[in-house]
Formats: structure tokens, C-alpha cells, sequence
């Protein structure tokens, strides 16, 4: 499983995010002190590091520093949204940089792009009985395959990564069509029925009022 050191001095976003990335399929340890991080770094072997700025004992530049040699990719998530210490963070080796307040399906997003630049990906996905590979890009459930279009693939991962999320019909439309999403249209309902029926997803599948669709398992 893919081990995330996440290393914030707020232990409710530390919380935050070790719920929905834990949700997603990732194992998670937490740290709000920038010394504690580097001991826990010497001892443990992560395949991620979300790591703050401002922190107490040894601030995120420093413990860049000490990252770097390991060849560990780094996401800097911070609330400063200075131009100069986004550039710095970045010539200093950060694969990327997310300034808080930030949507947690666009952390998971950002988080799944690096893993698979560094090759660290999860190949196969599961959400109760239904499993994915992403590889073969074939789906089961209960070890009967299902035959999805590229739209409703598309919907199932991003369902599957953010299990117990409520998503936004917006973001939906967006990852997937890679477009403006228009309230009026009836698409995107249209494939989550869709993808109701072929998985039995009926009382799992949820609509969330004024907001989307959240995969409850």
C-alpha cells in the first residue's frame, strides 16, 4: 500500500487529510513538528511526503533539504501563497505546491498525478465488491466483468478515489468531459444512473442535495 507522511503543525488538517486520503486507499501517518518529521523520515520509508511550511522545530525548507537526497516526491501545502516561496519550494525539488484552504479532490488529484510520475500508483482499486484495474482498465464486480464507456470509467474512478466524499456535479463534469458544466443538462445524471444499474450501486451511489454525488461504502 502507498505510504503518505503528512506533516502540518494543524492537527485538524493533518486529521483532514488522513481521513480522505486513508478513504482513498493510501495508508497515512501524520506529524505537526518539523524535527519529529525528519526523525520519523530516518526510521520509516514513505512513497509521498504533503508537507507545510510554517512549522515548528525545523520549518518545510529545511526539511526539504534534508528530503531531496531520498528522491521522496514532495507536495508543499501551505497558506502562503507568495510567488517567491512557491518558486523556492519548487527549485528546491516540490513536485507541486497547493495553497490552503484547498478541496480535498483536488489534493487526491494532485497526490495521484505525482504518484504516477514517480511510478507509485496503485494499479487496482476496489470499493466493496467492485474491483478496477487501471492497467487493463477492466472492472469487476464480484469477479463478473462489467462493461463500462469511457464516460462512466471515468466517473467510477473518481467515485472509487474519493469514497464517502460528497462530490460536486461541477467537478464531475469538469474531470470527466473536460468541460463547462451546464445545470440544465441531464449528461452527467444520465450516467450515474447508468452506472447505478450496472453496478448495484442503487443504495450506494448517492445524490446529495444542492451539491452532487457521493460513493457511500
Amino acid at each position: 500500500m502507498i505510504k503518505i507522511l503528512v506533516v502540518d503543525d494543524e492537527k485538524a488538517i493533518c486529521d483532514l487529510i488522513d481521513i480522505n486520503l486513508s478513504e482513498a486507499g493510501y495508508s497515512c501517518k501524520s506529524v505537526q513538528d518539523g524535527l519529529k518529521a525528519i526523525e520519523l523520515i530516518e526510521h520509516e520509508k514513505f512513497d509521498l511526503i504533503l508537507l507545510d511550511i510554517m512549522l515548528p522545530g525545523a520549518d518545510g525548507f529545511d526539511i526539504m533539504e534534508y528530503i531531496r537526497p531520498l528522491n521522496v516526491p514532495v507536495i508543499f501545502i501551505t497558506a502562503k501563497n507568495d510567488v517567491r516561496d512557491k518558486v523556492k519550494g519548487l527549485k528546491l525539488g516540490a513536485e507541486d505546491y497547493l495553497v490552503k484552504p484547498f478541496d480535498v479532490v483536488e489534493l487526491i488529484a494532485r497526490v495521484e498525478v505525482v504518484l504516477r510520475r514517480f511510478h507509485k500508483s496503485e494499479n487496482i482499486l476496489r470499493a466493496g465488491d467492485v474491483v478496477v484495474d487501471t492497467i487493463a482498465r477492466k472492472v469487476t464486480k464480484d469477479g463478473r466483468p462489467v462493461v463500462l464507456t469511457n464516460k462512466e470509467y471515468g466517473l467510477l474512478l473518481l467515485f472509487i478515489r474519493n469514497k464517502n466524499v460528497a462530490l460536486f456535479k461541477e467537478t464531475l463534469y469538469e474531470k470527466v468531459w473536460e468541460d463547462e458544466y451546464f445545470a440544465d443538462s441531464r449528461t452527467l445524471e444520465l450516467h450515474v444512473q447508468r452506472l447505478r444499474r450496472k453496478l448495484d450501486w442503487t443504495h450506494n451511489l448517492v445524490a446529495v442535495y444542492k451539491v452532487g454525488y457521493r460513493l457511500e461504502i
